[in-house]
C-alpha cells in the first residue's frame, strides 16, 4: 500500500510541475493597419487594428478611448466577447459586432483552443486619442 501511495504522490507531482511549466495563454497580438484623419470631420480619424489570437488566446478586460466607436468584424477562425454587461457571444468568421464610446469589455478571446482567431477593428476616435486601449484594473 505504501509503495501505491508513494507512486501515486509521485505521479501528482509530475503532473503538478508539468502543468506549472506550461506557459500561459498568449495574449493578442495588436497592430496598427491604417490611421487616417477623415477629411469631411475635422478633430476625427478613423483607424484600423488587426488583433491576431493563438490557439486560447485573450485580451484582458478592457477600455477603449473615450471618443471609440468601434466595428470589428472576425476575418478568421471565431471571437469570444462580451461587452459591459451583456452576455458574452462568439462571432464567427465574417460577423460583425460594434462597440460604443464608454464601453466595457469584458470579454474578448479566442473562441477556440485548437486555432488561430483574427479581426479587424476600425475605430473611429478623436484624432488626439493616441491610447485606443486601456485595461480595467481588477
Amino acid at each position: 500500500m505504501r509503495r501505491l501511495l508513494t507512486a501515486i504522490a509521485i505521479y501528482a507531482a509530475s503532473l503538478l510541475t508539468a502543468h506549472a511549466a506550461e506557459p500561459a495563454a498568449p495574449l493578442a497580438k495588436v497592430t496598427v493597419v491604417f490611421d487616417q484623419p477623415l477629411p469631411n470631420v475635422p478633430g476625427k480619424s478613423m483607424k484600423g487594428v488587426l488583433v491576431e489570437y493563438g490557439p486560447g488566446g485573450s485580451s484582458p478586460a478592457h477600455i477603449h478611448a473615450p471618443s471609440a466607436f468601434i466595428y470589428a468584424t472576425v476575418l478568421e477562425g471565431a471571437i469570444r466577447s462580451q461587452v459591459n454587461d451583456g452576455p458574452a457571444k462568439v462571432f464567427h468568421k465574417g460577423e460583425n459586432f460594434s462597440e460604443h464610446p464608454g464601453d466595457r469589455h469584458a470579454v474578448s478571446a479566442n473562441a477556440s483552443d485548437t486555432e488561430p482567431a483574427k479581426l479587424l477593428a476600425v475605430f473611429v476616435v478623436d484624432t488626439t486619442d493616441k491610447e485606443l486601449t486601456t485595461p480595467i484594473a481588477k
